[in-house]
C-alpha cells in the first residue's frame, strides 16, 4: 500500500459524484447535486454498513415531478454511491433504500433522508437456515455468506480466518446473521492450534466486503499491522512531527473498566461447571485472564501460547480481591450439559459405523471455548478513544492504528503518554461528508494498557531512523 499522510486540507468539503436511484418500475436518477448530507457507517459490532443521504428533491427531478413521487421511491431501491476524499480515496457501492423520511414538504421545494443498507441485511428478514451443517465453523461461514444458493450468496469479497474447531449443528429455522454470529462465539483460531488459550470471533462488513476474524488476529501486530500512525498534540501546527500521517483534530478518551460491571461479565476470572449426561461425570475449572488454558492443570503447559494484547499488558487489578482456595477464585459461572453424541460425523452405515464409534464424542469442546471466549470479547472493550480526524476513506473497521497522545503534566508539552498511546483497533467508523467539510469520526477500543513500540516502526527504518526514542517529544 502506497504511504499516504492525511494533511489538513482534508477536512474540506469532497466529491459525491454519484447517488444514483435505480427504480423497482423503471428508471433511475442522479440526486448528487442534491445532497446536502452524506454519512456512511460502519460498525465491528453491527452485521452490516449503513448510509444516509439528505438531499433536496426538487420538482423537476423526474418527469416534472420529485423523485420520490416520479421514480417513486417506495423502498428497498438499488442505490449506486461513489464518493471521494480529498486525497483521492474513492468508495464505490451498491446499497438499497431501507427507509424514506421526509424532512420537509412544501409545494416548491422538499428535502427527503434515505437510510440506505446493504443487500445481505434485507435478504436477512427473507432466509431462513434449516440444514445440518458439519465440519469447522469457517466453512459454515463461508457456505452461509457465499457458497450456497439458499442463503446469501454474495458477490462481495469475503475474508475468512479458518477455525481449528468443528462444530455440527443445525440451523433450526435462524437467520443467517443470527447464526452467524452464534458461530462467531464459538471459534478457536487456527494459529493457537492446542493452546487452549483464547476464542472468540468477530463477523463485520466493510464496503470492501465480509471479514470474519479472531480477536486475536486484530490484536496481533504482526497480523494486523497499523493501517496509519495518527498523533493528537496540545501544539496544533501545519507541520506534521516525523513519522506521522494524521493529525487528530478532537480527541476524547473512556475508560472502559466498570470493575463491578467487568467482574459480572467474566472479564478476568470465570468458573465453568459441566455436567455428562452420559456417565454423569460433573466437573469444575476456573479460568483466569493471566492463565487462560481452559483448565488449571494446563497452565503451565509448554503447549500454552500466550494470547495477543494491543498494549503492553492488561490491566492489573488489586490482588486483595483474589479469593483464596482451589477453585474460588470466579465472578462468573457458566454451567453446560456436555455436548456428548449429538450429530456426530459419519453415515451410521456399513461396516465402519461411523456415527456409532463417534457417539460418545464431544460435538463441542465447552471447556476450552466457552469461557474463553467469554473474557475475550469482554476485554476488548477495556480502553476506548473517540476521535475525529480530517476525512480519510482508506480506513476501515478492523484496521489498527498506532496513536500517540501528550502526558497529562502541569506543563502544557507534548511528551508522549506512555499509558494510553499504542496500538489501537477501529471498531466505529462514521464518514461525514457536507459542504461545510470532510470529516472521519473513530471508536477506537483495545483489551490493554501501555504504549508498546514506536509510532516511526510501521515506516520503516528510515523515519525511525529520525525518532531518537521511544520517548520521541511531539513538538
Amino acid at each position: 500500500m502506497t504511504e499516504q499522510t492525511v494533511v489538513t486540507r482534508s477536512a474540506d468539503p469532497a466529491f459525491i459524484t454519484k447517488v444514483e436511484i435505480k427504480s423497482n418500475k423503471e428508471g433511475q436518477v442522479n440526486v448528487a447535486n442534491g445532497v446536502q448530507q452524506f454519512t456512511y457507517y460502519e460498525s465491528i459490532l453491527q452485521d452490516s454498513i449503513r448510509a444516509t443521504v439528505i438531499f433536496n428533491d426538487s420538482g423537476d427531478t423526474i418527469n416534472e415531478k420529485t423523485a420520490v413521487d416520479g421514480l417513486p421511491i417506495v423502498g428497498q431501491e438499488e442505490v449506486h454511491l461513489e464518493f471521494t476524499d480529498n486525497n483521492e480515496n474513492q468508495i464505490s457501492i451498491v446499497m438499497y433504500i431501507n427507509k424514506v423520511t421526509p424532512i420537509l414538504d412544501e409545494s416548491t421545494k422538499s428535502m427527503v433522508q434515505l437510510d440506505l443498507v446493504s443487500k445481505e441485511s434485507i435478504l436477512n428478514e427473507k432466509i431462513r437456515v434449516n440444514e445440518r451443517f458439519d465440519g469447522k465453523v469457517s466453512d459454515h461461514i463461508e457456505k452461509i455468506l457465499s457458497t450456497s444458493e439458499t442463503y446469501f450468496k454474495t458477490d462481495k469479497e469475503i475474508d475468512i480466518e479458518v477455525t481449528q474447531n468443528n462444530y455440527n449443528f443445525i440451523g433450526n429455522n435462524r437467520k443467517p446473521f443470527y447464526l452467524l454470529n452464534w458461530l462467531s462465539s464459538k471459534s478457536v483460531p487456527e494459529f493457537n492450534s492446542g493452546s487452549k488459550k483464547t476464542a472468540g470471533f468477530l463477523i463485520y462488513e466493510t464496503s470492501e466486503g465480509f471479514y470474519f476474524k479472531s480477536i486475536d488476529s486484530l490484536m496481533d501486530k504482526e497480523k494486523n499491522p497499523p493501517m496509519k500512525s495518527i498523533i493528537y498534540t496540545n501544539s496544533p501546527g501545519e507541520e506534521l512531527p516525523v513519522g506521522y500521517d494524521v493529525r487528530i483534530l478532537e480527541y476524547e478518551k473512556d475508560n472502559r473498566v466498570d470493575v463491578q460491571q467487568k467482574l459480572r461479565l467474566g472479564a478476568y476470572d470465570t468458573r465453568i461447571v459441566t455436567f455428562n449426561p452420559f456417565d454423569c461425570y460433573y466437573e469444575v475449572l476456573t479460568n483466569s485472564a493471566d492463565n487462560t488454558t481452559g483448565a488449571e492443570e494446563n497452565a503451565n503447559s509448554a503447549a500454552a501460547q500466550p494470547i495477543k494484547h494491543a498494549g503492553k499488558e492488561l490491566p492489573t487489578m488489586n490482588s486483595m480481591f483474589n479469593r483464596p482456595g482451589d477453585k474460588k477464585n470466579f465472578s462468573r459461572t457458566t454451567y453446560f450439559y456436555l455436548d456428548v453424541g449429538s450429530l456426530p460425523d459419519g453415515t451410521g452405515q456399513g461396516q465402519d459405523q461411523q456415527q456409532l464409534t463417534k457417539s460418545k464424542d464431544e460435538n463441542f469442546k465447552y471447556i476450552d471455548i466457552v469461557n474463553q471466549s467469554i473474557m475475550r470479547y469482554n476485554q476488548l472493550y477495556s480502553s476506548k478513544m473517540t476521535i475525529t480526524i480530517p476525512g480519510d476513506l482508506s480506513l476501515h473497521i478492523g484496521h489498527s492504528l498506532f496513536v500517540d497522545v501528550p502526558k497529562s503534566t502541569k506543563e502544557n508539552d507534548d511528551e508522549v503518554n506512555k499509558e494510553d498511546g499504542g496500538l489501537y483497533i477501529i471498531v466505529d467508523l462514521c464518514h461525514y461528508l457536507s459542504a461545510k467539510g470532510t470529516y472521519t469520526k473513530l471508536n477506537l477500543v483495545r483489551d490493554s494498557v501501555g504504549r508498546e513500540g514506536n509510532h516511526s516502526s510501521r515506516n520503516g527504518g528510515a523515519a525511525a531512523a529520525q525518532s531518537t526514542s521511544e520517548d520521541v517529544l511531539l513538538t
